[in-house]
């Protein structure tokens, strides 16, 4: 299938995605609440999948760049497919409530869900995940997916940097479905609405990966 038809694919599933959280959020609040959007349910699972199927878009682009000799773009799309897999991992806590396995007394101890996963752990009595994964991560996601679009072709300077770095540059409809994303999301006003954010942003990444801006710079 080509790479244009599956970034349409993935686009009109996070419509779809959108759509049908704002109808369940409206209709059914507690269903969105207790069983769409909980643990280890549809909205969470569908998280962790597109997550490790776009470190799997990034390792196939890693590849790609290393046939060719480009080894420093490849080594960057390499780690940034890490990132992505640990993203994954970390998502579902490494599969620990799939697997049914206890949790190490470290992570009983440190973490406030009492889970095998980094982003829940306790630093004295701050919450790792709203310092790193609140407000600043969400401003940096926005930056990258709304920003960057508009600046790269723009911005000289800013595009040398994005190709030496080889950071896949979302397109101007990934940007457009981002700030969409945003505002559906913030006016879902149902516990848990965010993980829906989490499954567009997962779905946008493996779309931006897959079709980017730049596709001769980081495949």
């Amino acid at each position: 299938m080509h790479r244009d038809t599956i970034d349409r694919l993935l686009l009109a599933l996070i419509v779809a995605t959108l759509a049908a959280s704002t109808i369940i959020a409206w209709r059914a609040p507690d269903y969105f609440q207790f069983s769409f959007a909980a643990e280890d349910r549809l909205v969470e699972n569908g998280t962790a999948l597109f997550l490790l199927v776009a470190s799997l878009v990034l390792l196939s682009n890693a590849v790609r760049l290393a046939g060719r000799g480009a080894w420093r773009a490849a080594l960057l799309t390499g780690a940034y497919a890490l990132l992505f897999f640990l993203a994954a991992g970390e998502e579902i806590s490494w599969g620990q409530r799939i697997f049914n396995w206890e949790t190490g007394d470290f992570f009983a101890e440190h973490n406030y869900q009492g889970e095998t996963n980094l982003h829940n752990l306790m630093v004295g009595e701050v919450r790792l995940a709203r310092v790193l994964f609140g407000s600043v991560l969400t401003t940096v996601l926005l930056l990258y997916l709304v920003v960057l679009p508009l600046l790269y072709p723009r911005v000289a300077w800013l595009r040398r940097v994005a190709d030496a770095l080889a950071v896949p540059v979302p397109g101007l409809r990934h940007a457009v479905l981002a700030l969409l994303a945003s505002g559906v999301v913030a006016v879902i006003h149902v516990p848990r609405n965010w993980e829906v954010y989490e499954l567009v942003f997962a779905l946008l990444a493996t779309a931006i990966f897959v079709a980017p801006q730049n596709p001769e710079k980081i495949r």
